[in-house]
């Protein structure tokens, strides 16, 4: 028997939403926190943690910015050997490497899936939660060093726009429009094909593209995807829960479609039903990945149970690695046969 599409569905939505006031402040929900505590919080538990962990490589977050040739400098330890200068190396017999400037007119949109399955959460977190943790703390992580960030959001009642600026102060209003979004209820299948159509109308310089979402939804968007990889930097930020891949032995319980509001009485406490449900759930994570490296784009995990700077340091890591090996296959012959 295969388990629902959306594996599982989200707890009811409950409380008020905060709103967005004239002066950009906002009233959290009942037991809630305002966007500025939420990113305050961010700014002490996690981006100081980046700041140390990074030390000045969250460049590679943003690997697709235009860059300026400002100087150049003997190579060092950890130096990106793509920015090695082989005429200037050759010249001189030291190897040189170019240091460039970011353009500043790069920018960055987060592309956020607010359909209902991402209100799902088996633990302390949503995935909601961790995907407005994401962009908060991404979005400050970039403003601080001059980029610009703007959203797309697709799901609920309302779909916006948020246009790209920089400042801490555009990074509050970021979270408040995820904060004042509505949770949206069961109504059909998520159509993601609509918002990666609608990023391609809507951006039309460069700039880097973070489609956040559990890419739960109807066929159709890898294809839009790609399109967009083709124009822009595009990372796919995959939001995940534990419990849509493996189920523990919790009785007879309710799996609820959070996308179409189907029900299913299962009993987790056959084992074989526990062994089908994995290797369906293993079956997609192939599958959705397979779809994603086809579509050339890059691949961030979040896991509802995970560690955001964890996340996004092995992220960086990963780009840099590659970015190093691709660079190597590059190397003159010598210098190849020398390492």
């Amino acid at each position: 028997m295969a388990p629902p599409r959306s594996a599982f569905g989200a707890p009811p939505p409950g409380g008020r939403h905060p709103q967005i006031g004239e002066a950009g402040s906002a009233v959290a929900p009942p037991g809630g926190s305002s966007a500025e505590d939420v990113l305050r919080r961010l700014e002490w538990t996690v981006l100081r943690r980046l700041d140390g962990l990074l030390q000045g490589d969250y460049r590679t977050l943003l690997r697709g910015a235009g860059l300026d040739l400002a100087d150049l400098r003997e190579y060092q330890h950890h130096d990106d050997v793509r920015h090695i200068d082989w005429n200037v190396t050759a010249r001189l017999q030291v190897p040189h490497v170019r240091v460039f400037t970011e353009d500043r007119e790069m920018a960055a949109w987060f592309l956020l899936d607010l359909s209902p399955s991402v209100d799902f959460g088996s633990g302390q977190q949503r995935k909601r939660q961790v995907s407005a943790e994401f962009v908060a703390v991404l979005a400050r992580l970039l403003t601080r060093h001059g980029n610009r960030v703007g959203a797309l959001l697709y799901g609920g009642h309302r779909d916006a726009m948020i246009p790209v600026r920089g400042g801490r102060r555009h990074v509050l209003r970021l979270l408040h429009a995820l904060q004042a979004q509505p949770e949206a209820r069961a109504t059909g299948t998520t159509r993601l094909h609509e918002l990666l159509q609608s990023a391609a109308n809507a951006v039309r310089r460069r700039s880097t593209l973070f489609v956040v979402s559990d890419f739960i939804s109807e066929p159709g968007w890898e294809r839009p995807l790609a399109l967009l990889a083709q124009r822009h930097e595009v990372v796919a930020v995959r939001l995940l829960d534990p419990l849509e891949l493996e189920l523990p032995d919790l009785g007879l319980i309710t799996l609820r479609d959070a996308e179409t509001g189907e029900q299913l009485l299962v009993d987790t406490h056959d084992a074989g039903f526990r062994r089908r449900f994995a290797r369906i759930a293993a079956q997609r994570e192939a599958d959705l990945r397979q779809a994603l490296g086809r579509a050339g784009v890059d691949t961030l995990e979040l896991s509802t149970d995970g560690d955001l700077a964890d996340a996004i340091v092995r992220f960086t890591e990963m780009r840099k690695r590659r970015s190093r090996l691709a660079a190597g296959g590059g190397l003159p012959a010598h210098l190849r046969r020398a390492a």
